[in-house]
């Protein structure tokens, strides 16, 4: 085939894609839909022009379209990678696994239900082998998302409800793919009966394997992207290498799941890329990514579209009614899932609760595309499997994708309509009127000065400002027509303004790189988690992911076990030393929220709404500080180090803008400005790396860290070792009830905690103690207890204790200055007097 003709058919095709996005947005239908119909009306005009007479002028452009090398090979080895590892660069992954569960459902149980309930519908009315059937419902099992998340974004439709079809769809992918292969080995095998156990055995090890080898290429990946932290295209080039190696290892040498390896990759630098990519090189990667997914979304379509009139060849009135078997059982077999499973889970609170109207939305939006056509196709190449089996395979895959495409793809947008979706909700309609009219007043008081400034026309000034005024004021009505709205939902218009503000904030301290590029994306995650808070529970939606922004996860919990259990050290120094810059991160932007409060929601919802949530921005604070002196407490200096990191940071910032304006001013040249840059370059490097955090304690070591024991000698402080006990405590936790008995002292090793007695508080930190009181004061008040971080204490009963007080001169004097902090004559306290029992 001349290579002149085939470079002129691929660029007539971006044409195409460049013609078909507008196309697709006059006639309000998705864009795969447009470029599934302009392939397929191609390829019928190639054919027809080659197989009449009328004309001989486009027959080497038509025979150069049918002619192209579309193969199965190349769906499945150059553009499914890419859109695959796109995805999950572009996903929001701490906020999907706010939804994993219903994700999982919808990509793992919905894809082998819809295989099974395919393949014996099929079974049971046709005269195919149960192999072949099972690997036509593995075939069209699979989602593809563009069409859906492309409506879903062109109408404002909930986010969550956009996150879960992607999750759905991304790992759908790979299950259906892992099905598709154990079933095309039956098939090819000759055996019409499988053994679904067997193969279900398998499924485990192929996603397990997949999992494994796309997180170690990852890895790797990451470590040449750190070498090559200088250079922003090497880090770009190592990316686009990435899929498809893992993909071609996972599968042409372990034999597991190619998809699961790039999705595994894709995951693993979507988490760590970013802490440790430069901040613009990671921006900078992920425009090229989006650029190469869009054109491997639009060319896969189209081919795979022009492969349509020759899959169909041959297709007969009994094939209609099989692909309307399909249907049906697709669709049932989606509907149990979405309306009987994920119900009942939600029942026994092991998955959130997914609204009726979004399972509506999510069962007609299950849209079939490029992969279900191409694991067709990979089928009709096969030369193993039966001639009969291809043909229906090819119908019938291809049938029911344009029964989705055609059908429910046009009919999505007025179905989510109908559900209402595409509404805004009674708040954010509040919202935008008030939101309007403030705006509209602040335009006015700019345009006023400007008028001014530019000396303008008196006549045009007073025509413009005229009918600039009769908006405003209708704005105002409609705003004034909705004071219905109760202080409740005022407050949480207040919360979400408040909340998406902080957002912006976040982002711009990344962009001044004022908090760092690995902190972004918690925070930026924590203040996502306000907005869904505020905006489905209110005030105490609010305050709920509030207290989850400082809280101690799961993650802290398995750390501390591993490091106690197993001393493995290395997860919960990275937690700690995360949580640390996290809350450091948190109280640099809250504390710039009360001008946002004071300026701009007071003007929006009033004064009583701003007074309560400058109110609820004093708890956060407060909370922060705590969490904050919990740490410093546990961690004495590090706090320190870390506030001077960031000074640093701030310097250099300061200093790039400074060379910038020098450089715009035209003071000094290009090669003194690239030379001042690259010096700042390295010195960002530098202080861009985290202060160490070391907490690994022995137990002769920790007793000598104590200023209590310092006066000790060795004998007696490892004696003192061997009788103290270990007690480990969760932040939030009671130590020590009012009304519990106290059997012995408390040494604090790490952490810290708050003591309350009589209206008041102290907090205690690692080197101090607490329970001495209650041990050696006759009718000791009774104080309570709590760690305000993972505190590990050592324990000492009081008969070693008050034989310790007696040797230790340094254990009495710290005895003398707790009591005098807390009004307690130490005398009385130091006598040799038993306490009453």
């Amino acid at each position: 085939m001349d290579i002149v003709i085939v470079c002129a058919v691929i660029a007539s095709l971006f044409l195409v894609i460049g013609a078909a996005e507008p196309l697709a947005s006059r006639l309000r239908l998705p864009f795969t839909v447009i470029l599934a119909i302009l392939g397929i009306l191609i390829g019928l005009a190639a054919t027809f022009f080659l197989r009449t007479d009328l004309t001989d002028a486009l027959n080497p452009v038509a025979e150069a379209i049918l002619g192209l090398p579309i193969r199965s090979n190349v769906f499945l080895y150059v553009f499914l990678p890419t859109l695959l590892f796109q995805a999950t660069l572009g996903m929001n992954l701490r906020r999907m696994l706010d939804d994993w569960v219903p994700i999982m459902v919808l990509a793992v149980v919905a894809v082998v239900v819809a295989t099974l309930s395919v393949g014996y519908a099929l079974s049971w009315v046709s005269t195919l082998p149960l192999a072949a059937c099972l690997l036509i419902g593995a075939i069209v099992s699979t989602t593809d998302p563009s069409a859906v998340v492309s409506i879903f974004r062109s109408i404002s439709a909930p986010r969550r409800l956009s996150r879960i079809i992607e999750g759905e769809s991304l790992l759908n992918d790979a299950a259906a793919i892992a099905l598709f292969g154990l079933f095309m080995g039956f098939v090819m095998l000759g055996m019409p009966e499988p053994e679904l156990g067997a193969a279900l055995r398998q499924f485990p090890v192929l996603i397990a394997g997949g999992a494994i080898s796309g997180w170690l290429a990852a890895r790797g990946a990451i470590w040449l992207m750190t070498l090559f932290s200088a250079h922003e295209l090497a880090i770009i080039s190592v990316s686009v290498a990435l899929p498809y190696l893992a993909y071609i290892g996972s599968e042409q040498i372990i034999g597991a799941s190619g998809v699961i390896a790039v999705v595994a990759a894709g995951l693993t630098l979507n988490l760590a890329g970013p802490g440790r990519v430069p901040p613009q090189a990671w921006n900078y990667l992920g425009e090229v990514w989006n650029l190469l997914a869009h054109w491997a979304g639009a060319l896969i379509f189209i081919l795979a579209a022009l492969l349509i009139p020759r899959l169909l060849e041959g297709v007969r009135f009994s094939d209609f009614i099989l692909i309307g078997v399909i249907v049906i059982a697709a669709l049932a077999a989606r509907a149990v899932v979405l309306f009987g499973l994920l119900p009942l889970l939600t029942l026994l609170r092991l998955s959130p609760h997914v609204e009726r109207p979004y399972r509506t939305a999510i069962l007609w939006g299950g849209l079939r595309g490029a992969v279900t056509l191409a694991l067709a196709l990979a089928v009709t190449e096969s030369l193993r499997v039966p001639v009969e089996v291809k043909r229906l395979v090819g119908i019938l895959a291809t049938g029911f994708t344009l029964f989705t495409l055609l059908v429910q793809g046009t009919t999505l947008r007025s179905v989510i309509g109908r559900l209402g979706l595409d509404r805004l909700s009674p708040i954010d309609e509040a919202m935008s009127r008030q939101v309007v009219a403030v705006a509209l007043q602040t335009v006015r008081e700019d345009v006023a000065r400007t008028t001014e400034d530019y000396a303008l026309t008196h006549e045009v000034v007073r025509s413009e400002a005229k009918a600039f005024g009769e908006r405003l004021e209708k704005a105002v009505r409609d705003t004034e027509a909705a004071d219905d709205i109760l202080d409740r939902d005022r407050i949480t218009l207040g919360l979400i303004a408040l909340a998406g503000f902080e957002r912006d904030m976040i982002l711009a301290r990344v962009r001044e790189r004022t908090i760092s590029a690995r902190m972004a994306e918690q925070t930026l995650l924590d203040a996502d988690r306000l907005i869904e808070g505020a905006r489905t529970g209110g005030r105490s939606g609010y305050q709920r992911a509030a207290r989850r922004s400082v809280a101690y996860g799961r993650g802290f919990r398995v750390a501390g076990l591993l490091h106690r259990r197993v001393g493995l050290s290395g997860p919960l120094v990275r937690l700690t030393a995360d949580r640390f810059e996290r809350l450091l991160s948190q109280r640099l932007t809250l504390r710039d929220l009360d001008a946002f409060i004071e300026g701009r929601i007071r003007r929006i919802h009033g004064r009583r709404v701003a007074e309560l949530l400058l109110e609820l921005l004093g708890r956060r604070i407060e909370m922060v500080e705590t969490a904050l002196d919990g740490l410093r407490l546990q961690y004495p200096g590090y706090a320190e180090e870390l506030e001077r990191r960031f000074i640093r940071r701030t310097a250099l910032r300061f200093e790039e803008r400074e060379y910038t304006a020098i450089r715009e001013d035209g003071l000094i040249g290009a090669e003194v400005y690239t030379t001042l840059m690259q010096d700042l370059s390295a010195r960002r490097a530098l202080a861009e790396g985290r202060p160490p955090l070391d907490f690994a304690m022995r137990r002769f070591e920790l007793v000598r860290q104590f200023p209590l024991f310092a006066d000790l000698d060795d004998k007696t402080a490892r004696r003192l070792g061997r009788a103290l006990k270990h007690q480990y405590v969760d932040a939030g936790n009671i130590v020590l009830r009012k009304d519990g008995v106290v059997k012995g002292v408390f040494f604090i090793a790490s952490g810290a905690v708050e003591l309350e007695s009589a209206g008041q508080t102290w907090r205690l930190g690692r080197g101090e103690m607490f329970g001495q009181i209650a041990i050696l004061m006759k009718h000791a008040r009774r104080a309570e207890v709590r760690a305000i971080a993972p505190t590990t204490l050592l324990v000492l009963d009081q008969a070693r204790f008050r034989s310790l007080l007696k040797r230790s001169a340094s254990l009495r004097a710290a005895v003398r200055s707790s009591a005098e902090k807390r009004g307690i004559d130490p005398d009385a306290l130091l006598s040799d007097k038993p306490a009453d029992p």
